[in-house]
């Protein structure tokens, strides 16, 4: 039986990795490409962690044998065989590469299956990720892409494979609008997912990487201050696109995403869903757009949703985004654009963008 302790390769190569901590440490933070089999559940995990503190390691250990055994034993050794099964190269992990690891690891075996560990277990791996990112912040070798409210970034980010979807990797869009309607990851997943990312991008080569330029916080997630600091300083290229095509891409990425998320449950539903999105991204914005700025949006919503369900059109969402961008994004984005001009390189269209970024990209 063996151990392994190149952390690096695991993920570079995004090795499958069995995780048998109990669930709510898996939750609150784990790495792409692992699954969740644990040892024990989170009340055995409880129960064995208030032995050991109050009886020592002995009688933990003998709680835990009595309280994983039998059918319980033998339906966690079916799921690990089934995942060594799917993932006959895969590893497996506890908190530090000790005892669960190991216990793990003999009843495999007992099974017929060698399975080897990761020594120092989610630890190690976490602090090696948190120094890879920590490292890359540090040598600073990075582009920003900017632009406005609905100029589409994102598709740029997309469409150069030397970058980082930040916004991907939170499951958020980023701004008052931007929940995607679905979880977003916990902070620490995401941390990791941006590590394995830059690791993967440097192992390839020296070109700086693309991020779009973001705020503080992606919704819940937050960037790391060291990041925030050094995207201050950063270098840029500026995305520009027409306020119409701004407009369009707004109604159709947020408002009928929004729609088309809920149609499933009919189109009554759909657009229930779709007033409380937009409704609730105004209440989140309230006080920044002021008491009459409010009141207007609201009541160009009411009109647009009533349009939407008695004629079918969408147009008059468009006048609650062009109010948006003429009253509120655009003036505070040409502000923060004004304090970081300096550091522009390049602007210009989405393929312009990706034309010059080709030219200034090494063979």
């Amino acid at each position: 039986m063996q151990s392994n302790a190149d952390y690096r390769s695991l993920f570079l190569n995004d090795i499958p990795m069995m995780d048998v901590r109990a669930p709510i440490e898996f939750n609150k933070g784990a790495f792409p490409y692992a699954v969740n089999h644990p040892l024990m559940n989170d009340s055995e995990r409880a129960a064995v962690g208030t032995c050991y503190k109050k009886q020592g390691h002995e009688a933990a250990l003998a709680l835990g044998h009595s309280l994983v055994k039998g059918a319980v034993k033998e339906q966690r050794i079916h799921a690990w065989q089934s995942f060594h099964t799917q993932n006959p190269n895969g590893l497996l992990y506890c908190f530090r590469g000790g005892l669960r690891s190991r216990v793990t690891q003999r009843w495999l075996a007992e099974a017929g299956i060698d399975m080897s560990f990761v020594e120092g277990g989610y630890k190690a791996m976490r602090q090696f990720l948190l120094a890879q990112l920590h490292a890359r912040i540090a040598q600073g070798n990075i582009l920003l892409l900017s632009g406005a409210t609905g100029t589409g970034k994102t598709d740029v980010i997309h469409d150069w494979p030397q970058s980082i979807d930040f916004e991907g990797l939170a499951n958020h869009r980023g701004s008052a609008f931007g929940s995607t309607g679905s979880k977003q990851p916990s902070q620490i997943d995401f941390e990791n997912a941006w590590s394995i990312n830059w690791l993967k991008h440097t192992s390839l080569g020296n070109a700086p990487i693309l991020f779009e330029d973001e705020s503080r916080m992606i919704g819940r997630i937050a960037l790391l201050p060291e990041y925030l600091a050094l995207s201050k300083q950063a270098q840029f290229v500026l995305l520009k696109a027409p306020l119409q095509e701004r407009i369009e891409r707004i109604r159709n990425d947020y408002f009928v995403d929004a729609y088309q998320s809920r149609l499933s449950q009919g189109d009554e539903a759909a657009i229930a869903f779709l007033d409380d999105f937009i409704r609730g991204a105004l209440t989140r914005i309230k006080t920044r757009l002021g008491g009459d700025r409010y009141k207007k949006l609201t009541t160009l919503l009411d009109h647009a949703v009533t349009q939407l369900i008695n004629q079918g059109s969408w147009s008059k969402f468009d006048d609650i985004i062009a109010v948006l961008l003429s009253d509120y994004y655009d003036p505070m984005y040409a502000y923060q654009l004004t304090a970081k001009a300096e550091h522009k390189v390049f602007e210009g269209s989405h393929q312009e963008i990706l034309d010059w970024l080709t030219q200034c990209t090494p063979a």
